[in-house]
């Protein structure tokens, strides 16, 4: 894969020891932009190694997802002399990034105190699922773990049972990904103005809470006189039948619900008392979505969505996955790319979806093979091939499926 031009990152050196999704996302967002990103996995590879279903190739699509753009050193970090090669990397780096549960990075001899005084400027991140102290900071963690606590399955109750459900992909994770990549750039940022590094910490119950605030949980914001959460919720169960297929079509401005109340031939609905302002359509939002799904279900969607659009309304058909990749603003916006891999073969990826003009934010290999670069890496830190074949008879690190393993 030839590469144009450095991207944002480029010159920032990230050591990731993040294993799943919330960690190793974030960190692939960097290398993405251009940081070199060195994944150190154990012995036997990173969890996410094994989850998912396998290709002929020895990956899963969920780990390359996650884990593109990086490099991978496989090491024994229970033993010294792995745990020193983690140490020799720490001295040439921007950022550290765990995510283990709190305490065990420092019992590890990684803690933030003891990674210091390695590189006194260094951003290290920490990602928890809880945070580092209270009721629940040692448990185990997962996605809907956090959408339990956080409000998120209330969110996504069934509106007329009230039953609490879980959303079917990892919101959490993915929205905690994001706020660490942040996160990272802006110590960054203020390290490059005040010359000092800082510890990063990053719960994802606080992320989603966060997440969830400004439409979803802001009528709590004024004490003494929260409301009920759902009344006004922005976020309605949108989804209509036509006499074709599924699609959805909002309308929450004045403009937007003429438009909608044409395009459906009900103009006698525009000066109903009921839905005559949004305060009333959403005091009455049960009965109006009753009948936008009476009158939707007469149409054909592609009819009724050109009406839709010619009026001004949100609307848009409901995609199955497969059909997302031959959307014609998909393909416009060439989000999907296809990248040939010498030894994945064809692999379909979404680009970066920030595009910088002048430093390109671009895939720049697929997910490594476990421990591909382990000689590359201690090469670089001056090991000779003497001492890599010694630490690989040690089993301290792993080189089974470098490329490198014919030349140690």
């Amino acid at each position: 894969m030839k590469l144009n031009k450095k991207g944002p990152m480029s010159g920032v050196r990230v050591i990731d020891l993040t294993a799943i999704v919330s960690g190793p996302v974030a960190t692939m967002m960097l290398a993405d932009q251009g940081a070199d990103v060195i994944k150190v996995e154990p012995i036997g590879g990173e969890q996410l190694r094994q989850l998912g279903t396998p290709q002929p190739v020895g990956m899963t699509g969920i780990f390359l997802s996650c884990n593109r753009s990086k490099r991978s050193i496989s090491l024994n970090l229970k033993s010294p002399k792995g745990l020193e090669i983690v140490k020799k990397l720490i001295e040439s780096a921007d950022v550290f990034v765990q995510n283990f549960r709190p305490g065990a990075a420092k019992r590890l001899g990684l803690g933030e105190e003891q990674v210091r005084k390695l590189k006194k400027d260094i951003i290290y991140v920490s990602i928890s699922g809880f945070g580092e102290k209270g009721p629940y900071s040692q448990q185990r963690v997962y996605d809907p773990v956090i959408q339990a606590l956080s409000g998120l399955t209330d969110v996504q109750a069934d509106q007329d049972k009230g039953i609490p459900r879980m959303v079917r992909t990892i919101i959490p994770d993915k929205t905690t990904s994001v706020t660490v990549a942040q996160a990272i750039t802006a110590a960054l940022f203020h390290r490059e103005k005040n010359q000092e590094g800082q510890h990063v910490k990053i719960a994802m119950l606080d992320t989603m809470i966060a997440y969830l605030w400004p439409e979803a949980m802001s009528v709590l914001s004024f004490v003494g006189n929260e409301g009920d959460p759902r009344d006004g919720s922005l976020g309605l169960d949108l989804v209509f039948k036509t006499k074709d297929r599924y699609i959805t079509a909002g309308a929450i401005s004045d403009s937007e619900w003429h438009g909608m109340c044409s395009a459906l031939n009900r103009e006698d609905l525009i000066e109903d008392s009921r839905f005559i302002s949004a305060k009333n359509r959403t005091v009455n939002r049960q009965e109006r979505l009753q009948i936008m799904s009476n009158e939707i279900k007469k149409w054909n969607s592609k009819e009724l969505l050109l009406r839709f659009r010619g009026r001004g309304v949100p609307s848009a058909p409901v995609l199955n996955r497969s059909e997302v990749l031959e959307d014609p603003q998909v393909i416009e916006n060439e989000i999907m790319q296809i990248y040939d891999d010498d030894k994945l073969g064809k692999i379909r990826q979404p680009r970066p979806a920030a595009i910088f003009d002048k430093t390109p934010s671009q895939i720049r290999s697929m997910a490594p093979q476990l421990g591909e670069h382990t000689g590359d890496i201690l090469k670089e830190l001056g090991y000779s091939i003497e001492k890599i074949r010694s630490l690989l008879n040690e089993n301290i690190i792993n080189l089974k499926q470098s490329k490198n393993e014919g030349a140690i």
